[in-house]
């Protein structure tokens, strides 16, 4: 098959689209990728990249056009550009592009505008189009802006509706989304829970096997904690240095939280460390690219997975969630819904509800005092838990089997 994906995001960018895209190519089908020019989460071009430089290129098989977009920047109002500029840059491309496919895969991180121009091109050349929900809008931005506007959530609803409409089949990250995505008037028949894999390179690897000149965070006996990932508003991750200072100053000596990653509360979270004398109980580490993130894990004793209080949030699956599992490394979380259930489910770890940094406390005093068995038995079942839930060739298997079956019937679209 010819698949087209819309993704304002793409590699070098760090997204779970990448390897679906390399891995379709794999199994034989051609894939285009378009996309805008490279600037997450750091908010400016990555070097290499710009207006007039490397718009078009190749990335393991993956044909890759990068359209014209404004940088999201450090603001809230030069992000609402970046968003728009997508979109007016997706419609002329979508009115001038010769490009054939047999479908269109649209990959829905916010914004969920960026799907416009994928649903455009589906109805002007009648291709089958599918949607990859991982966000719920206007919900996360209203979350996450503080927007109150009446007029303009009801815009944004309009648009989100129209979009699923158009579309042919919807994908969801989490079952939660089903429920609210059918509450819009989508049918159930529509829809289809298809959550996130971890790449092949996320894998446990014994501690034995990291090298001295690899290892970079202190093997001192310290209890390590390890966050690697975006470090911004959605992730709520203040809860931590909160829950920390409730400690008493010997149960601070015993553990630390090594951040890895950047975003935008990152300084913030910096910031509030040194306000409360905390300096100790953290390690911020630069980003580092996703596939040296297990040797990471392997130097930490947990991972921590966080999420802001927020119904929306609730519902999501955070996409580390698999990569944790697949690593086989025991989960501090700090989240509600979906994913308190997971990993309850799994017995991999210990959980606190969202924003709460009592629970966190106590969460994070119960897994430094744990038994070393007791926390390889929670590793153990992460790994076996990622292996029967989020199987990547199984899950890849699915996708294909539907965008043929529907390449096969044509473009027509259910409600």
């Amino acid at each position: 098959m010819r698949i087209l994906i819309i993704s304002q995001y793409f590699y070098p960018e760090q997204f779970r689209i990448n390897d679906m895209a390399v891995e379709w190519v794999r199994r034989g089908h051609e894939v285009t990728v378009v996309t805008g020019i490279p600037n997450y989460p750091q908010g400016k071009f990555l070097i290499g990249y710009g207006l007039f430089r490397r718009r078009r290129e190749t990335y393991n098989g993956v044909n890759i056009i990068r359209l014209p977009i404004v940088p999201r920047g450090k603001s809230k109002l030069l992000l609402s550009i970046n968003y728009v500029s997508f979109i007016i840059s997706g419609f002329f491309w979508k009115c001038f592009t010769r490009i054939k496919t047999d479908l269109v895969y649209i990959f829905e991180v916010s914004p969920m505008t960026q799907a416009l121009p994928g649903v455009w091109f589906a109805k002007r050349n009648k291709l089958p189009c599918f949607l990859y929900v991982t966000d719920l809008w206007p919900e996360n931005v209203q979350y996450l802006t503080g927007l109150n506007n009446k007029i303009l959530l009801s815009l944004l609803e309009k648009m989100v509706v129209y979009i699923y409409n158009n579309c042919n089949k919807i994908f969801t990250s989490s079952r939660s989304f089903l429920d609210a995505i059918e509450n819009r008037g989508v049918s159930r028949n529509k829809l289809e829970y298809w959550p996130y894999y971890a790449e092949d390179f996320y894998k446990p690897i014994p501690i034995s096997k990291i090298c001295s000149s690899d290892t970079i965070i202190p093997q001192d006996g310290r209890f390590n904690f390890i966050f690697a990932g975006n470090i911004g508003e959605a992730q709520g991750l203040s809860v931590v240095v909160d829950a920390i200072a409730l400690m008493s100053e010997d149960e601070k000596k015993t553990f630390r939280f090594v951040f890895v990653g950047d975003g935008r509360a990152k300084e913030s979270i910096v910031k509030s460390a040194v306000k409360n004398q905390l300096e100790d109980n953290f390690l911020f580490i630069i980003k580092k690219p996703p596939e040296m993130i297990p040797r990471l894990f392997a130097q930490c004793d947990a991972a921590l997975i966080c999420l802001s209080k927020s119904p929306v949030f609730s519902m999501t699956i955070p996409a580390k969630t698999q990569s944790c599992l697949a690593c086989g490394i025991p989960i501090l979380l700090s989240a509600d819904g979906e994913v308190q259930q997971i990993i309850n489910e799994a017995r991999c770890g210990v959980t606190a509800d969202a924003g709460d940094p009592v629970a966190l406390a106590q969460a994070i005093k119960f897994m430094i005092n744990i038994k070393d068995n007791e926390l390889k038995e929670m590793g153990t079942n992460a790994l076996s838990y990622s292996s029967k839930h989020f199987n990547r060739d199984t899950l890849n298997e699915r996708i294909l089997e539907v965008f043929l079956m529907n390449v096969s019937a044509g473009s027509e679209i259910t409600t």
